[in-house]
C-alpha cells in the first residue's frame, strides 16, 4: 500500500509533538523514571512512528536539552529587539516574569527540564559539550545586551560586558533554583538585592581586625 511522503513541515510539527509529549512526562517524573513507554503513551502514536523522529530516550533527552536552552537565549535576543532597549533594572524585571510565564505553563515546566539537564550533563559528556557551547553562546547575546548598557550610559564606558554577562547568567540560574527549593524572589527585591550588592562590591573589604588582637 502507498503511503504518502510527509512534508518537512508535517515532519517537524511531528517531531515537536514528540518531543512536548516528552516534556509532560519529564516534568511530572524527570529523565530517569520516565521510560520510551511512558513518552509514546503520551504522543499517542504509534511507538514506529516516534522511532522514525528519535531512535531512543537519549535522544529525545539531549534535544529537549539543547531546545530548553536555545530558548534561554531567544529571551536576550528578543531584549535585543527591543526599541528602545531595555535597562538593567527592566530586564531583571522581564527575566522574573519569563520565570514565571514559564513555570506556570499547565503542560509542562521548562524550568524543571533546566535542573535536569545541569545534572544530565554531569552524566554526559556529548550532552556538557553541546550544553556549554549553547550558554558560551547565550553569554555572547547578553555581552550584546551589556555593551548596549555602556552605550546607553547605564553602565561606565569601558565596563567589563562578558563580566556582566556571567553575572547575570549566574543570577538566571540562580532564580531557578530558589524557585524550586526555597520560593520566588520578587522583582523589586531582586533588583535591591542587585543594587546593594553592585555598590558593595564597588569598594575593597575592610581590613578585619582578629578579636583577640588590641590595637594601641
Amino acid at each position: 500500500m502507498f503511503m504518502p511522503r510527509l512534508s518537512d513541515t508535517t515532519r517537524a510539527k511531528r517531531r515537536q509533538h514528540v518531543l512536548t509529549s516528552a516534556w509532560r512526562c519529564f516534568s511530572r517524573d524527570g529523565f530517569h523514571a520516565t521510560s520510551m513507554d511512558d513518552i509514546i503513551a503520551a504522543t499517542a502514536m504509534s511507538s514506529s512512528a516516534v522511532y522514525r523522529y528519535f531512535r531512543s530516550k537519549e535522544e529525545i533527552i539531549r534535544a529537549s536539552a539543547e531546545e530548553g536552552v536555545v530558548r534561554v537565549g531567544e529571551i536576550f535576543v528578543a531584549l535585543l529587539d527591543r526599541d528602545p532597549c531595555p535597562d538593567p533594572a527592566e530586564t531583571l524585571t522581564l527575566l522574573v516574569a519569563e520565570l514565571r510565564h514559564r513555570t506556570d505553563d499547565p503542560d509542562y515546566d521548562m524550568t524543571r527540564l533546566a535542573l535536569q539537564t545541569w545534572a544530565e550533563a554531569l552524566r554526559d559528556p556529548v550532552l556538557h559539550n553541546r550544553v556549554r557551547q549553547l550558554y558560551l553562546d547565550t553569554l555572547d547575546r547578553i555581552g550584546e545586551l551589556a555593551q548596549r548598557w555602556c552605550d546607553n550610559g547605564y553602565l561606565p564606558p569601558d565596563a567589563d560586558v562578558q563580566a556582566v554577562a556571567a553575572a547575570l547568567l549566574s543570577i538566571m540560574f540562580g532564580m531557578i533554583v530558589v524557585h524550586h527549593v526555597v520560593d520566588d524572589v520578587p522583582a523589586d527585591a531582586l533588583r535591591a538585592g542587585v543594587a546593594l550588592l553592585g555598590a558593595a562590591t564597588r569598594t575593597a573589604a575592610p581590613t578585619a581586625t582578629p578579636a583577640n588582637q588590641t590595637t594601641s
